[in-house]
């Protein structure tokens, strides 16, 4: 049976085997992460309306090139659920594993959403499909963007 996480006017359903950590919120950010028992991990986070999204996709990035020096990158537009998502697929390696890293940004109609979830690609092709899951599951709870 899934979890539902609920609060900060974040909603989406989770593994319930998973561990919620909400400590940013603790901290006054709109943002929650959670962790699979392998340590892969799902986070979403809201920001002002007004920020662009290319700018997040930028900023989440550059905090992973702090920390890996090689990355590959290659741009991502889809559309889930009637949405249109922007973002990247970030591989690049940690502790001799290739990883797999996914940033997803999206408008609501009172913010911006960033999606980012990460796992070593071992357990990715396993995991991925828990990840969209959780995105669907939050897509579904977010009020679509006010016409432009």
């Amino acid at each position: 049976m899934p979890a539902v996480f609920n609060k900060m006017g974040i909603r989406f359903t989770y593994p319930d085997n998973w561990t919620v950590d909400e400590t940013s919120a603790l901290e006054g950010a709109a943002s929650v992460t959670v962790y699979s028992p392998t340590e892969s991990f799902w986070s979403v986070s809201l920001h002002p309306a007004d920020v662009e999204a290319e700018s997040l996709i930028r900023s989440a990035i550059a905090a992973l090139k702090e920390t890996y020096s090689d990355l590959d990158v290659e741009e991502i537009n889809e559309s889930i659920q009637g949405r249109e998502i922007v973002g990247a697929d970030v591989n690049f390696y940690c502790l001799d594993l290739t990883n797999t890293a996914q940033i997803r940004v999206f408008e609501s109609s009172n913010c911006v959403v960033v999606v980012f979830c990460q796992a070593d690609d071992r357990d990715f092709d396993a995991i991925g499909p828990v990840f969209h899951a959780m995105t669907i599951s939050l897509l579904a709870g977010m009020p679509a963007p006010n016409p432009k």
